[in-house]
């Protein structure tokens, strides 16, 4: 009778062991989402200050090819 409880705590332990492993895996794909959409958005960003600054350059290249 004693092999019952013994399962039964190492099966539990088991899964308390599931579970505290479920919850840093979670945590860890929020903090990876966080800095994915950080990422985004910092890339967003430099695209708008490339397409700025690129802007010029492309105009003074018509007047170039005009010529």
């Amino acid at each position: 009778m004693w092999w019952l409880f013994l399962y039964v705590g190492v099966a539990t332990a088991g899964l308390l062991v599931l579970g505290v492993l479920a919850v840093r895996v979670f945590a860890a794909v929020q903090e990876l989402g966080r800095q994915v959409a950080a990422s985004a958005d910092a890339l967003a960003l430099a695209g708008e200050r490339l397409q700025r600054a690129a802007r010029p350059v492309a105009e003074r290249a018509g007047e170039i090819s005009r010529h």
